[in-house]
């Protein structure tokens, strides 16, 4: 009788997950952020009083919903709970893949709801959720579109600061062709040639005169901000009836998705530009990650070297990737004046161009991930905007604050590892 051994082929191996020191340090950055946001909740639960009653249609809607009303002590103790848990998770680096995924969407769903229930708990009106959304997609818009443009730049190598620049001088353009025309169609045409050109010009000085593509782009902002707040004092404001006179744009209503309640008019009864700006999401993730072009457009911006050396112009690659993105960015710039139907003022981007860049940084140059940091910050400005008319013990100084604190806090790296595309930024000599 003989007797079989067991090998070490029998034995089950136990891999040890490795993280670089990167990774490391934006897991920690992470959980220590959720730990201090858990426990400020924590604190500021034990002081909330009464229910925050939510609206769910505004009183205009068709199909009126109930108000929903909540405890506010305890919704607003087990979301600081449920962010402690997560931050916790992330410490101790316990939480992987899917795991670590789940638990930071767990932990952020508990921060906005504990939020605003201790900001609306025993406060004389509800918090109206349908404005919410609305507010957040029209916000969320001009940044979806920017974050293209720079997904676009950047993937090819060519960093886009000037995205504020860009937005500025395409709702300019929009406004005063719109007013002549009195044509939706010619006034977006017209944003789109305009945010063309100033990614021509990006182009031109970053890829052929070898600017440093910061400095570049801080000129380009202040060139756009100088050039129409010139021409908008010494031509357009004394002729405000004929040049500054935006047309209205017509919604278009989507049959029986619009009349879905809450969600309906929000989503399925917008304007021509709210759907061409998340109709854009998957078509520019197609065309990177599912074309020949889009291959070499990040090929260019990882490695132009190598790209270089089986056949591919990275000269003119880069410039098709900054014009095309010079679309994106006069459709969005042509939002603030011909998409929400306002005149020009001077400005009036009020540095959505440089929060767009930042959903850039925070979306990872990823073109859906960077859509949906942009509708995060849409979320978060337009609560801001919410959260002053439930007189909230909060400051509104400090509510006004809080898109520009959420930029910070993404353009810092303290959500995520992100790593731009190796050649961001670099000049090809080659």
């Amino acid at each position: 009788m003989t007797t079989t051994h067991p090998t070490t082929l029998d034995v089950p191996l136990e891999l040890d997950r490795t993280e670089s020191a990167a990774a490391r340090r934006a897991r920690l950055s992470t959980g220590a952020l959720m730990l201090v946001l858990g426990a400020l909740m924590a604190w500021l639960g034990f002081g909330t009083s009464g229910d925050a009653s939510y609206a769910l249609s505004d009183a205009f809607a068709a199909v009126q919903l109930p108000t929903v009303a909540l405890p506010g002590l305890p919704v607003v103790l087990v979301c600081a709970l449920l962010t402690l848990l997560a931050g916790a998770g992330f410490v101790s680096g316990r939480l992987w893949g899917r795991a670590k995924a789940s638990a930071a969407t767990i932990a952020a769903a508990a921060i906005v709801l504990g939020f605003v229930t201790w900001a609306a708990a025993g406060r004389p009106f509800s918090f109206p959720v349908q404005n919410q959304l609305a507010g957040t997609i029209a916000l969320a818009t001009p940044l979806v579109l920017g974050a293209l443009c720079g997904v676009l730049c950047e993937n090819a190598g060519v960093v886009n600061v000037a995205i504020e620049g860009q937005f500025l001088t395409a709702a300019f353009t929009a406004a005063t062709v719109g007013s002549v025309t009195r044509s939706i169609t010619a006034a977006l045409v017209a944003g789109v040639i305009a945010g063309v050109l100033m990614g021509a010009m990006l182009a031109l000085f970053s890829i052929k005169y070898l600017v440093d593509q910061v400095v570049l782009g801080v000129v380009l902002n202040l060139f756009a901000s100088g050039l129409t707040g010139f021409v908008f004092d010494q031509l357009v404001q004394p002729n405000s009836t004929e040049l500054n006179r935006v047309p209205p744009i017509s919604r278009l209503e989507i049959p029986l998705l619009s009349d879905i309640p809450l969600i309906g008019p929000v989503l399925f009864n917008q304007t021509i530009l709210v759907y061409l700006a998340f109709v854009s999401v998957p078509v520019v993730w197609f065309l990177l990650y599912r074309t020949r072009w889009g291959l070499r457009v990040r090929s260019v911006g990882e490695h132009p070297e190598a790209a270089d050396t089986v056949g591919i112009n990275v000269r003119a690659v880069r410039w098709q990737a900054v014009l095309a993105g010079g679309v994106f960015a006069g459709l969005g710039g042509s939002f603030f004046t011909i998409g929400s139907s306002v005149s020009f003022i001077k400005d009036i981007t009020v540095g959505n161009g440089f929060i767009a860049l930042a959903a850039l940084i925070m979306g990872r140059w990823h073109p859906v991930r960077a859509a949906l940091m942009a509708v995060f910050f849409g979320f978060v400005t337009q609560l801001a905007s919410q959260l002053q008319t439930l007189q909230t013990p909060m400051p509104s100084q400090f509510l006004l604050m809080l898109p520009y604190l959420a930029t910070i806090i993404a353009v810092a790296g303290l959500i995520g590892r992100s790593r731009a595309p190796k050649a961001d930024g670099v000049p090809y000599t080659g």
